[in-house]
C-alpha cells in the first residue's frame, strides 16, 4: 500500500474517531430537564402564539428548485479546482471541462423548456 493511501485512511480514521468523540461528548454534557414541561414540544414564533399547524406542505416545485441550486453548485465545486491548476493540467482539461460544461448546460436547458424554473 502505497504512503498516500495510508495517509488517506488514517485520515479517514481520524475524522470517523473525532465525530465519534464529539457526539459522546455533546451526549454526556447535555442538559437535561428534571421534569417534563407541557409546552416543550410547542411551535415556537417569536413569542407569538402559533397559528395552524406546523406541518406544512410544500409544492413540488421548491424541490426542483433546490436540485437545479444544488446542481450548479456541485457544477461549482469542480470547476474552482480545475480553473486553480489549469496551466498544469493540458489542453485535454480544457476539453474535458467543455464537456462537463457543455452537459450541464444540456440538463439546464432541459429544465427550463420542462417549466422547472419558471417561479409562479
Amino acid at each position: 500500500m502505497s504512503d498516500s493511501w495510508i495517509a488517506a485512511l488514517a485520515h479517514v480514521l481520524l475524522t470517523v474517531l473525532l465525530a465519534g468523540v464529539l457526539v459522546a461528548t455533546a451526549a454526556a454534557a447535555a442538559v437535561r430537564a428534571r421534569r417534563r414541561v407541557p409546552t416543550a414540544l410547542d411551535t415556537y414564533e417569536c413569542g407569538e402564539e402559533p397559528e395552524g399547524v406546523a406541518w406544512v406542505r410544500f409544492h413540488p416545485r421548491y424541490y426542483v428548485i433546490a436540485l437545479v441550486f444544488v446542481l450548479f453548485d456541485v457544477e461549482t465545486c469542480f470547476i474552482l479546482p480545475w480553473a486553480l491548476n489549469i496551466r498544469t493540467l493540458g489542453t485535454l482539461a480544457i476539453a474535458e471541462m467543455f464537456v462537463f460544461v457543455g452537459i450541464l448546460l444540456l440538463g439546464w436547458v432541459y429544465a427550463w423548456r420542462k417549466g422547472a424554473l419558471r417561479w409562479q
